[in-house]
C-alpha cells in the first residue's frame, strides 16, 4: 500500500489516499479536495470509499465532493450521528465554513474488505463517541483520526469526547497493535505504535 498525504481545509487537516495498484480509498477529507482529485485523475486511479474516522467538520468538508466526483461511498461509524445536529459536525465553529451536506453509511467496528485486502474498524471512542481508526494489518498502517497524534493525543473537551475513553482506546485497540505499524493521524506526522508507546507523554507508565 502506498499513503498520500494532504493537508487540507482550515485546520490543516490530514487527508489521505490509500492506494494499492489502480484503486485507492480516501480517508477523511478536511477540505476541498481538489489536490486528492487531481492526484487520482493524473494516475488512472479508482477511487472505492471514502472513510471517515469521525464527524467533526475539519475531516468532512469534502466527503460530499469526493462522492460526486467519483461516486466513492462515504463510510462513517454510527456512534457518531449525534454531532451532525452540530456545530462540531456541519461546521459553523469558530466562524469557521459550514461544510456541504453529505449523506453516508453509518458502519460499525468490525472487519471488512478494501483494496483487496482486509481492514479492521476498531472502535476508539474518546475523542468523539463513535470515533473508528482503520487498521490495514497486510499493509501495516493504521489510520487513527484524532484520537493519537506524534507524542500527543487528540482533545476530549468537545460533546462526546472523554479522556479517561480516549486513554483505554489508544492502549487496548492502537497499542495492542503491532509495534511497527505506521500510525496515520489526522494532524501532524506519521509515527509507530511503538514510538508512541515509548515516548508518548500520555502514555509514560504504559511501556514500563
Amino acid at each position: 500500500m502506498r499513503v498520500e498525504t494532504f493537508a487540507l481545509g482550515p485546520l490543516e487537516t490530514n487527508s489521505y489516499l490509500a492506494i494499492e495498484g489502480r484503486n485507492a480509498v480516501a480517508v477523511d477529507a478536511g477540505g476541498d479536495p481538489a489536490p486528492m482529485l487531481r492526484h487520482i485523475a493524473k494516475h488512472g486511479l479508482t477511487l472505492t470509499h471514502v472513510l471517515l474516522t469521525h464527524l467533526h467538520f475539519d475531516h468532512t468538508y469534502g466527503a460530499q465532493a469526493l462522492h460526486e466526483a467519483t461516486g466513492a461511498p462515504v463510510l462513517a461509524g454510527s456512534g457518531d450521528a449525534y454531532l451532525m445536529d452540530s456545530e462540531l459536525g456541519q461546521g459553523g465553529f469558530m466562524g469557521l465554513p459550514r461544510i456541504k451536506p453529505f449523506t453516508y453509511t453509518a458502519i460499525e467496528p468490525g472487519d471488512f474488505e478494501v483494496l483487496g485486502q482486509p481492514c479492521t474498524a476498531l472502535f476508539t471512542p474518546g475523542h468523539t463517541a463513535g470515533s473508528l481508526s482503520y487498521y490495514f494489518p497486510q499493509s501495516g498502517v493504521v489510520f487513527a483520526g484524532d484520537v493519537l497524534f506524534f507524542r500527543n493525543i487528540g482533545r476530549t473537551d468537545f460533546p462526546g469526547g472523554s479522556m479517561e475513553t480516549l486513554l483505554d482506546s489508544v492502549k487496548t485497540q492502537i497499542f495492542s497493535l503491532p509495534r511497527e505499524t505506521v500510525v496515520y493521524s489526522g494532524h501532524g506526522p506519521e509515527t509507530s505504535v511503538g514510538e508512541e508507546i515509548l515516548h508518548n507523554p500520555y502514555f509514560s507508565d504504559f511501556a514500563r
